[in-house]
């Protein structure tokens, strides 16, 4: 007896091709917002894990810490490296934190050796008097007498900076890389992604670290000139420098979520923590806009 084989038609083959890439289509991009709200939620859990740490390093210090996982070390000798950030004992880690990984965000993955100078964000660019956020003052009303240039945010753009506090040589290279004097720009590691977080300098520009957790940021607070840099009562007490800061002080944000495009999108997708909450979306364009003057 003869068999009869037969195979799969050109078309059918053809036919099938189609419905595995229909399904393919449909079911990649499903999967990539799956993966990627995964990782929101877990930098949302670990942004909530770093206020509880806060909370327990102010109980027992009196104060806020300078900095969330600490500025970068060097071995003794200075300029002679790096020490790894998994090797230090900072002011949340590993006491208050145990693992590194709360400091690291998701789609953040540098070498643990790896620092970098930042910059300021950008200052809220909507005129002095124009945008009130909170009663500086004291009076009892949100007006336009409560935004002030002090109460506003004192740099822009600029390079963050650390001062020696007088003990060291002002003529010295104390930090072993050609800066002299008694201030040098502070550097981070690249790790510690609420300390300081990457942004574009602009549409299909390179990446640049800006500030993201500060324990000061107003003129009255930092700034110079005569009234500014001591503090002041008529300053924006949402500063964690400050005793007894409001709930709605920004503590740090996370803007690894954002979408470009053509440029900034006007959509939910950073996440701010705020001192008298959990950390919650919030809107990419307000936040780069307004640093920490924006609220809740």
């Amino acid at each position: 007896m003869r068999r009869s084989y037969r195979g799969f038609s050109l078309i059918e083959l053809l036919v099938v091709i189609a419905i595995i890439a229909i399904l393919a289509a449909i079911i990649f991009p499903v999967y990539a917002r799956a993966k990627l709200a995964a990782y929101r939620s877990s930098d949302i859990s670990n942004l909530n894990s770093i206020r509880n740490a806060l909370q327990l390093y102010r109980a027992d210090q009196g104060a806020y810490p300078p900095a969330l996982l600490g500025y970068a070390t060097l071995y003794a000798g200075t300029g002679s490296g790096v020490v790894p950030a998994d090797a230090l004992r900072s002011f949340l880690y590993t006491r208050r934190v145990e693992s590194l990984e709360v400091f690291r965000p998701a789609l953040n993955r540098p070498k643990l050796d790896s620092i970098t100078t930042a910059f300021w964000p950008t200052s809220d660019p909507r005129g002095i008097g124009s945008a009130p956020v909170v009663d500086t003052n004291g009076d009892g009303q949100i007006t336009a007498a409560d935004d002030t240039l002090g109460a506003r945010q004192a740099y822009s753009g600029t390079t963050v900076l650390r001062s020696w506090g007088g003990h060291f040589d002002p003529n010295q290279d104390v930090d072993g890389v050609g800066n002299v004097g008694t201030q040098f720009p502070a550097y981070f590691y690249n790790v510690s992604g609420y300390d300081i977080g990457n942004v574009p300098t602009g549409p299909g520009n390179s990446m640049r670290p800006e500030l993201r957790y500060a324990m000061f940021w107003s003129n009255y607070a930092i700034g110079s000139g005569a009234g500014f840099g001591a503090g002041s009562l008529n300053d924006d007490p949402r500063q964690l420098g400050y005793s007894e800061p409001p709930e709605n002080t920004v503590i740090t944000w996370d803007t690894y979520f954002r979408d470009y495009g053509n440029g900034l999108q006007r959509a939910k997708n950073d996440i701010v923590l705020f001192l008298g909450g959990a950390a919650k979306p919030f809107d990419s364009v307000d936040l780069s806009d307004r640093s920490w003057r924006v609220t809740p």
